[in-house]
């Protein structure tokens, strides 16, 4: 038996990871993050180039000290020019001469309102806008809020909320990281699809091709299936392996270059702790297996069942759907985790890969549950593996008409 299956195995794992497509691909996803940093840091580099050096002319005595911090933090050339008669005068001849990129004037109306005036050479990003404005409005914030002995920094940093949970479920009380959950669920969408449907298709080529005939005279059936499933799922870890080692060796060494172009964009370390860790890629790698033996099964039957691919087109509608549901209710279920309809539909085992990780990287998701996500996903494999292998070593030899529910599940009983 096993002789046949690693045949099998071997046979497709080396005809795609041989393939231009597979190189291309497992290529062009670290080649493309790479974009995505390079291309929008080196348009920061050319704005920051462009608007750094900022003159302050304080009027009303009190505000540079505490304004000048938080522009020299977002990556600003700060500095200080006292006022006279004529300080607008000469500080427009130095930004027309290229010495300045602009320079902002306060006065004792900034310390009630928080109006101020800033000349530039050049329109600001909404980036460098927002920051402007928000460093003027929180130096005249500080200096109201400490003439009338509060604690200025603690009110204005936002303030703390601890979380002390009335339950003993949960096992994390870390802030929910959408990105991180979201993305991650629609990336395990996207690859357990693409490699099911990648079984489906080599099962349906061979069977329009009539090669099959010949390999079932050598080997049972479900063998073959068997060997498809674990050969394509191994072309699909390998993939998924060389994609997360790029990702994290972008991350690590691109994420540098990007906050010393712009260091008031991010934080360092905030990126650092929002990136998944070791843990977290171990559940993921684990879900995107459990996942794809269910789909893999159930599109296997699908390329048996058929003999075109319009056919295949149609026949995996149904597992679209079962694709798609749990897709739309990712970001409901990242907001709220623990929600009955949440833990509910996680634990429905189709939907598990998706809606369990968006419950676990949100944080505050019993142990438990997990563990039975994927007791479930496990019976759920066995399961589809007995009727798909049915449907299997019939269809795989049967042409003409695609077969209707009463003939599937007369395949399912006579197999």
């Amino acid at each position: 038996m096993w002789v046949n299956v690693w045949a099998v195995i071997r046979r497709e794992y080396l005809e795609r990871v041989r393939s231009k497509w597979f190189v291309i691909s497992t290529l062009g996803g670290p080649l493309l993050m790479v974009l995505l940093m390079v291309v929008p840091a080196y348009f920061l580099l050319l704005g920051e180039q462009a608007e750094r050096k900022v003159a302050i002319v304080d009027g009303s005595n009190v505000l540079y000290e505490r304004i000048a911090p938080h522009l020299e933090d977002g990556g600003f050339e700060v500095e200080e020019e006292r006022w006279h008669v004529d300080v607008v005068t000469a500080l427009r001849q130095q930004a027309t001469e290229g010495d300045l990129w602009g320079f902002i004037v306060l006065d004792e109306l900034t310390l009630e309102t928080g109006e101020a005036i800033i000349y530039v050479t050049s329109r600001p990003s909404e980036i460098h806008q927002l920051r402007l404005r928000s460093a003027i409005t929180r130096a005249a914030m500080e200096y109201q809020l400490e003439r009338q002995g509060l604690d200025a920094g603690a009110l204005l940093s936002g303030g703390e909320l601890r979380m002390e949970l009335l339950s003993d479920e949960g096992t994390s009380a870390e802030e929910p990281q959408f990105w991180v959950a979201y993305l991650g669920a629609f990336f395990l969408y996207m690859v357990i699809l693409l490699y099911a449907v990648s079984v489906m298709r080599a099962t349906l080529e061979e069977k329009t091709s009539r090669i099959v005939e010949v390999i079932i005279s050598s080997m049972k059936p479900w063998h073959l299936m068997l060997g498809k499933i674990l050969g394509v799922g191994a072309v699909g870890l390998t993939q998924l392996a060389v994609w997360i080692i790029s990702g994290f060796l972008i991350i690590a060494g691109g994420m540098p270059v990007l906050i010393a172009v712009s260091p008031g964009l991010v934080q360092f370390e905030t990126v650092l702790s929002a990136l998944p860790g070791i843990g977290m890629m171990g559940l993921f790698v684990c879900l995107f297996i459990f996942g794809f033996f269910m789909y893999s099964g159930l599109y296997a039957a699908v390329g048996a069942m058929c003999n075109t691919d319009e056919e295949a087109q149609q026949a995996q509608l149904p597992m679209i759907m079962l694709l798609v549901i749990p897709i739309a209710m990712v970001s409901i279920v990242i907001v709220q985790p623990m929600t009955p309809m949440a833990t509910w539909f996680s634990l429905f085992p189709l939907f598990s890969p998706f809606l369990m990780w968006a419950r676990v990287a949100s944080g505050g998701i019993p142990a438990w549950q997990i563990g039975l996500s994927f007791l479930l996903m496990l019976l759920t494999i066995f399961a589809i593996a007995w009727v798909a292998g049915r449907i299997y070593k019939v269809g795989i030899l049967m042409t003409g008409k695609r077969p209707t529910l009463p003939e599937l599940w007369r395949w399912v009983k006579e197999a």
